[in-house]
């Protein structure tokens, strides 16, 4: 998603697109193609468009972006926006912070740099060295780092590098004392390392290698985990888990931290629902068994001391609790509740020093405290405001670790944590080109279309006149159980100081109050998402902190499904509109990429009762012809393979196709980019 290209088109056609007339769209290239769901019978005309790099497709996609970045060019402020935007961009920021193997990492980017930069330090008061800067990579600063993995004993550093925002990622291992790479290389994997007890191997999955001409779409399904040996070529690698008889499951892998257990997170179909296998690496021959296999519930590994597992869940918690249970004796009965179940929503926990680091969410912020093993509170870690916090996992045996607080106008600020007295101190501050003192945040709560009330934060500069005439951005997600909580953006301070008022809704779908919450958006519930989109609209205008007329509305991926469904339900209600990297087709979802996986959160057009619910909100199926839709600015990436482009691609051809009225609807497809993530900072 871009920002930058939000700020310009919101600003600008909130401003003038009024006085634009029709415009003249390129044609897309067309099929008779018709599908039967259930003794439905429905037109996809566009299919052609999920293949981005057909012939046809190629073509269509140039002249859309012609259309686009001239109408761009058009728009008087766009010089200075973009100029504004740089300034505000280029300050020293700090990412997490953390203690491995005995040494301390952090990232650092020194302004503009198009991507952060890995430095170690050998002890907190020793100078830091670059250990890895991925700006070396390529030129244009799309090669981004996608995961990181530190030896036990601190001699190796595994790390994942992704091209172009891919999810694909190529592992390899770097000695820390020399900064030299090893011959070891791991393709084709989608998910994480985890270092043995040995120091001289480790764990990891991935799927078997797709056919070249399929790297964007071919279908996520039969991830499998293996052991690497350091110096062994990849094709020797020992298979350690897959499941055949589920090719849709996805896994985590971790190994405690004494080395003895290789622990295994099992991701069925269906979001908010975890298991958990393990293997006994101190047994003569180890074999991956079942701890936790049934139920509808998240079981997530904390860490273990001897045979005993601690474990958030929310296994008669839907806000969470963690629990203890020793593999030995693995039934239900033996089960032992450490924290039980709060008022707020446990996001997060860690373990380290014989305690636990419990982050929870009250409404939609954090809160932070440590607990003793055995269940008695310890103290609550002092934040400096409404924000968000990331809690780093302790090394093993370490008496400290790091967070990171961040605010809708707080950068982020790495904190160390003494896990012996609970007290915590700044480190690593950025300091910007602007007075945070001059904004305010604030919370509200609005009723939802069936009474639910609705949490949203509010940020704007401080003393707002709440007369209707503030241009007003309205973000929202609603699914797949991920909170909005508050972060920094500077593209959204830069919108601030242009007067205008920046609004983000806890929709339900999210986790903010729990699984309860999650699943009151999720498959049948879903119009529960875009209803509380539409109320938190209305309750902007109905309180006079904007009107119709200066509205305008943003969502990514899931949240670009959403912008999609409420422009078809209520194209009245918004001004300007940017689904990025949208679901768009929710008929077909499911054949792509990560698609299967969310079956669980939206249901499949394959059952018959899902269909049902899916044909009512899906954005491609329920564009009316005829209908006055508000300039859109669509926007995907030529090399996402988790939402395929096909999405963006088929719903802006048949949204332009559509369109009654004069406003534009435009779409731009960004190129070397995928989903969001890993994008360089001059994208």
């Amino acid at each position: 998603m871009s920002y930058r290209s939000l700020l310009l088109f919101c600003g600008a056609t909130l401003a003038i697109c009024a006085t634009n007339g029709s415009m003249v769209y390129p044609i897309a290239p067309k099929s008779d193609q018709v599908d039967d769901y259930h003794g439905t019978k429905i037109s996809d005309p566009y299919r052609e468009l999920e293949n981005a790099d057909s012939p046809a497709t190629q073509k269509w996609i140039a002249e859309e972006n012609a259309l686009t970045f001239g109408y761009l060019a058009k728009i008087p402020a766009r010089s200075a926006i973009r100029s504004r935007l740089e300034k505000l961009w280029d300050y020293e920021k700090y990412g997490g912070m953390w203690e491995a193997g005995g040494h301390f990492f952090y990232t650092h980017n020194s302004g503009l740099q198009n991507q952060s930069v890995v430095y170690v330090q050998d002890r907190l008061d020793a100078p830091a060295r670059v250990l890895i800067d991925p700006n070396t990579y390529r030129a244009d600063g799309t090669a981004a780092l996608s995961g990181d993995a530190v030896s036990w004993d601190g001699k190796y550093f595994a790390y994942g590098v992704a091209q172009a925002g891919s999810d694909w990622s190529d592992w390899h291992v770097r000695e820390i004392a020399t900064g030299k790479d090893l011959s070891d290389e791991i393709h084709w994997s989608k998910g994480g390392v985890a270092w043995s007890g040995d120091n001289q191997s480790f764990f990891y999955t991935r799927f078997p290698e797709p056919p070249p001409d399929k790297l964007l779409t071919a279908e996520a399904k039969n991830e499998q985990i293996y052991f690497h040996k350091l110096g062994d070529p990849q094709s020797a690698d020992k298979l350690i888990y897959s499941r055949s008889d589920q090719p849709g499951w996805l896994f985590g892998n971790r190994v405690s931290k004494d080395g003895r257990f290789l622990v295994v997170e099992v991701n069925p179909l269906k979001v908010g629902t975890t298991y958990i296998s393990y293997a006994d690496l101190s047994a003569p021959d180890p074999k991956v068994v079942d701890l936790i296999s049934h139920g509808d519930f998240d079981y997530t590994f904390i860490g273990s001391v001897g045979s005993t597992f601690y474990i958030a869940t929310t296994d008669g918690a839907p806000r969470g609790r963690v629990i203890a249970v020793d593999v030995k004796q693995p039934d239900r009965a033996s089960w032992k509740e450490i924290v039980p179940q709060q008022e707020a929503t446990l996001e997060s926990a860690v373990m380290g020093d014989g305690k636990l680091i419990l982050s929870y969410l009250k409404d939609a912020h954090s809160v932070v405290r440590l607990e003793s093993l055995d269940g008695h509170a310890g103290p609550e870690i002092q934040l400096p405001g409404l924000g968000s916090v990331f809690v780093a996992e302790p090394d093993r045996n370490s008496q400290q670790t790091f967070y990171t607080y961040t605010g809708f106008t707080t950068p982020p600020v790495i904190y160390h944590l003494s896990l012996e007295t609970g007290k915590s101190e700044a480190v690593h501050r950025s300091h910007l080109d602007f007075d945070p003192n001059a904004f305010e945040t604030t919370q509200v709560f609005y009723k939802s279309k069936d009474g639910t009330k609705v949490p949203m934060f509010l940020i704007s500069k401080k003393g707002l006149q709440r007369n209707g005439q503030n241009p007003t951005l309205l973000y929202g997600y609603g699914g797949f159980q991920i909170s909005l909580t508050p972060s920094f953006n500077p593209a959204v301070i830069e919108w601030i100081k242009m007067g205008g008022v920046y609004a983000e809704a806890n929709l339900r779908g999210g986790s903010e109050y729990g699984e309860a919450w999650h699943q009151a958006g999720m498959k049948e519930h879903k119009q529960n998402v875009f209803d509380d989109f539409i109320a938190a609209a209305e309750y902007l205008i109905d309180s006079k902190y904007t009107s119709r007329q200066k509205l305008a509305i943003f969502g990514a991926s899931n949240g670009g499904l959403l912008v999609g469904a409420v422009l078809n339900q209520r194209p009245d209600l918004f001004a300007a509109a940017m689904p990025a990297v949208g679901v768009m087709d929710m008929l077909r979802f499911q054949n792509f990429g990560f698609g299967g996986y969310w079956v669980g959160e939206y249901g499949t057009s394959a059952n018959a009762e899902d269909f049902k619910t899916l044909i009512k909100y899906s954005p491609l199926h329920n564009i009316k012809v005829g209908a006055h839709y508000p300039p859109t600015l669509i926007t995907t990436s030529d090399h996402d393979d988790r939402v395929m482009p096909g999405h963006s691609l088929k719903y802006a051809a048949t949204l332009q196709q559509a369109q009654g009225g004069s406003a534009p609807i435009l779409i731009r497809v960004e190129t070397r980019a995928g989903h969001g993530a890993g994008k360089p900072t001059s994208k």
